[in-house]
């Protein structure tokens, strides 16, 4: 197995993790068993206690998933990461992880709507308190932290407004008052940010985007240091099971060996449609950070290697136009996923933000109007063609 340590982005992204079996194989071997023979009853002991490492049961140990955790570490230049179920169990196993009873977290308001949900209707069940602030501004976070202050929670760029978080600033916020930062790196992937290496302790994945790329298989992952990610959250997935299955895992696997050329083409195509769009009447405002308008443009330059390819815009019309451009396509494909290599379409309003309160929506800037387009690999001209039949 490769030293992380020796080699480059792609290299890892193709090779790091893969320890060969007996057999010889040269493509990762999925293993789809839900247990695992001792050799003796000493040696079973052994395992269960941690005294010697190896496999026990898949519920936590699963050599197609340790591959994938192995090589996700590596690109985000991280000791540990462990796989989940889906990228909601992600944040789940986060906040169980490092969270009690009496503990406070400040969270960006500018999350994904479930992850809101999460936090509001469940965290608070177990006696976590939340305080949401704005995503851009650092006297907000600030101001929120208090004594009890044990998490500072953000995505950026933020779904769907694509908003930039300023990354080593608040992991130095968070430090100073003996907090953790955790970073959901969903949109831009370690291939496009690498959020440890700015001062982050926590990345949370939804490996069903961009980390498979092609829709194929939901999952998700929590990467960090062994002391926290490799012992309080992977805790909590061996006692509680929100596992990644083995054959998601090659999956995810796959997608990783193309993780870097797909990124960049993303963000390719979604520049030029970001300019196009910036260009149309009926179009009153694009969000994305590859635009020298977005408002944070300097610092998603400074920490990102790339723009992303997820955009949004507004139209004037409300969700009447918005609608209206939605079902006039006929090739863009009408779904909340993004991270595909189709591009996707959906009304953030009535959609991955519709369980929010009016109140909740406003505050986050989610309009009527506002469209979410995740830009995936077909041809710029086509999806200028197919956006242009709603305008």
């Amino acid at each position: 197995m490769i030293d992380p340590n020796e080699y480059g982005f792609s290299t890892l992204a193709i090779r790091a993790g893969h320890e060969r079996t007996n057999e010889g194989e040269h493509g990762e071997p999925i293993f789809p068993t839900s247990s695992f023979v001792f050799d003796s009853a000493e040696q079973a002991a052994a395992r269960f206690s941690g005294e010697e490492p190896g496999n026990i049961y898949a519920r936590f140990t699963n050599p197609t998933v340790r591959i994938f955790e192995q090589r996700l570490a590596a690109l985000e230049g991280a000791e540990r990461a462990v796989a989940t179920s889906s990228g909601m169990a992600a944040i789940l196993a986060t906040c169980m992880g490092v969270l009690k009873a009496g503990d406070h977290v400040v969270v960006s308001r500018s999350v994904f709507g479930t992850t809101v949900v999460l936090f509001n209707q469940f965290m608070v069940k177990f006696g976590v308190e939340v305080t949401y602030v704005a995503l851009t501004e650092l006297d907000q976070w600030e101001q929120a932290i208090q004594p009890n202050t044990k998490l500072l929670f953000l995505e950026t760029p933020a779904n769907p407004l694509t908003q930039i978080g300023d990354i080593r600033a608040l992991a130095d916020l968070a430090h100073q008052h003996g907090a953790l930062l955790a970073v959901d790196n969903v949109f831009c992937t370690p291939a496009l940010q690498q959020p440890l290496a700015l001062g982050a302790d926590i990345v949370t994945h939804s490996a069903t985007k961009y980390l498979d790329g092609q829709g194929r298989a939901v999952g998700g992952a929590v990467v960090g240091s062994e002391a926290i990610v490799g012992a309080d959250i992977y805790g909590f997935l061996r006692t509680a099971g929100p596992t990644m299955s083995p054959f998601s895992a090659w999956i995810f696997l796959k997608g990783l060996e193309t993780l870097k050329l797909r990124m960049e083409a993303h963000t390719q195509n979604a520049t030029m449609m970001a300019e196009w769009l910036e260009q149309q009447p009926e179009v009153s405002k694009v969000h994305y950070p590859g635009l020298e308008s977005h408002p944070q443009y300097d610092l998603a330059a400074s920490q990102q290697r790339g723009a992303g390819g997820i955009l949004s815009f507004e139209l004037q019309g409300g969700k009447e136009a918005a609608w209206r451009l939605i079902n006039a396509t006929e090739m863009v494909s009408i779904t909340a996923n993004l991270g595909d290599t189709k591009t996707t379409i959906t009304h953030p309003a009535t959609t991955t933000h519709g369980r929010l309160s009016p109140e909740d929506k406003a505050l986050s800037g989610i309009t009527d109007g506002l469209i979410r387009v995740a830009v995936g690999l077909e041809e710029v001209e086509d999806l200028k063609r197919d956006l242009n039949r709603g305008l």
